[in-house]
């Protein structure tokens, strides 16, 4: 009994001691950790951001915006032919 006892603290112990190098990590790399600014993600290592003005942006974020930028002439024209077509059926109706 008193040996399971004395493991019992040991390994409290232990768990105590890796959770203060945890600590210590994590405190140590906060500096390298960022939050996208659109998606709230934290961005270490394994998820890339970068700095857009005095904001981090991480990578999935930058590609929605660049897909969105990409079609943006189409959506223009999308948007214009709709004014176009509401505005002959006004005239058309003599709104």
């Amino acid at each position: 009994m008193a040996d399971e006892e004395r493991s019992r603290k040991e390994l409290t112990l232990e768990a105590l001691v890796e959770g203060k190098k945890m600590e210590a990590y994590v405190e140590h790399r906060t500096r390298d950790m960022h939050v996208c600014a659109l998606c709230e993600k934290v961005g270490y290592k394994k998820c890339p951001m970068k700095c857009v003005g005095k904001r981090w942006i991480c990578l999935d974020c930058l590609r929605q915006l660049r897909e969105v930028l990409d079609t943006l002439e189409q959506w223009e024209a999308e948007v214009q032919l709709e004014r176009e077509m509401s505005k002959k059926i006004d005239d058309g109706l003599g709104l």
